[in-house]
């Protein structure tokens, strides 16, 4: 029996750090996402696909994103089972109850409402720990798995549960953590065989058989291995198991880390920049530091400008980012300054050079007036 693991798709995210125009692009790839785990579900003989959760962004989207979602499932050959999660619980106003959803769900589509073993195929079950609020209080899927038989040979039994387990460094004041010894005791007892679990969207085994699939694309700089989904193969006779990770995702969050002191150290950026592929589908958050002339400084600008352009985003991480900007004499000497643009320029590289907080605004006009002057030289 072979099945892909999933979960987090969030589908409706708002992304609202991304410009207008990359946004249409990023909602397109999670609905791409899910698309291609359809195809890998047919082309890899699966029975079933099961979301771990997270499968909308929230329980207050526009109906067209639920349209648009059912569109993709309708193409799966095999049934998909929807675990609610943090974000979209089974709570008074839940998507999952909507004229929306329920006028237009698949057959083949399952929304796994309780805890009751849900019969994906004969032989094979899935007990779900679906969310009701955003604030359980308690461990759902303990409460899901307490009173388990074990499972007879020829039969398969899943867990599909949501949320941070207990040897992750989980939130203190939460109730919901997962306690991971109960579901080892489960999976030693033999009264589960696999254990797939939502909420963290980078890919990770917490032990053998128990697993984050993570997001099928990814939604954080934060993440370490976002963008997979997992193939797991278990015996219905022997109950072991296999799984293997697979990458789907095409979208890229990077950290660039840079020293810029000099011309070189820019012109290494600029390529280093330049060679990241996929520009539009990557967003990249700039961690900058160092000492620039502001004839530098402009420069590194319009290197960020038409990155800018070019990329879903380039964003400098302002919490990390320290540049300093040295009003040069040799930087406006060739621009002919006088008059008021003279002064304006010693009084901004006097400032510029003091430690309050108006020497980074100082810096900043220094080369907003070197560009203006530049441009019109």
């Amino acid at each position: 029996m072979r099945f892909v693991a999933t979960g987090d798709w969030q589908l409706g995210m708002t992304a609202h750090y991304l410009s207008a125009e990359a946004r249409p692009r990023f909602h397109r790839a999670r609905l791409d996402a899910v698309k291609r785990i359809g195809e890998i579900a047919a082309a890899q003989s699966c029975d079933f696909v099961v979301v771990c959760g997270d499968v909308f962004e929230s329980n207050q989207l526009d109906r067209a994103i639920i349209s648009r979602t059912f569109e993709v499932l309708a193409a799966f050959t095999v049934p998909v089972v929807l675990l609610p999660g943090n974000h979209d619980p089974l709570d008074a106003a839940s998507i999952y109850d909507s004229q929306a959803f329920t006028s237009r769900q698949p057959g083949h589509v399952h929304v796994l409402r309780d805890s009751e073993p849900f019969e994906v195929l004969p032989g094979v079950e899935i007990v779900g720990a679906p969310w009701f609020s955003k604030r359980p209080q308690g461990d759902l899927v303990a409460q899901a798995t307490q009173n388990l038989a074990e499972v007879t040979p020829g039969t398969v039994r899943i867990i599909a549960g949501h949320g941070a387990v207990s040897t992750l460094d989980p939130d203190r004041e939460s109730l919901a953590t997962i306690d991971v010894d109960s579901l080892k005791t489960v999976l030693r007892e033999d009264r589960a065989q696999f254990v797939a679990l939502g909420d963290r969207h980078a890919t990770y085994s917490v032990d053998e058989r128990i697993w984050y699939p993570g997001a099928p694309e990814v939604t954080s700089r934060r993440e370490d291995d976002p963008g997979n989904v997992l193939l797991v193969d278990i015996d219905a006779q022997s109950h072991a198991s296999s799984v293997e990770k697979m990458h789907i995702g095409r979208w890229s969050y990077l950290v660039v880390d840079e020293d810029v002191n000099s011309e070189d150290d820019i012109s290494h950026l600029e390529q280093r920049l330049a060679d990241i592929p996929d520009k539009d589908s990557t967003a990249v958050w700039l961690i900058l530091s160092g000492t620039l002339s502001t004839a530098a400084k402009s420069r590194l600008d319009d290197i960020l400008d038409h990155a800018t352009d070019l990329f879903a985003l380039v964003s400098l991480w302002e919490r990390h980012t320290d540049i300093a900007v040295v009003a040069a004499d040799e930087d406006f000497a060739g621009l002919g300054l006088s008059g008021y643009l003279q002064e304006s320029l010693d009084e901004l590289a006097e400032t510029a050079t003091g430690e309050d907080p108006s020497a980074s605004a100082a810096q900043d006009a220094l080369g907003l007036l070197y560009r203006f002057a530049r441009s019109g030289s």
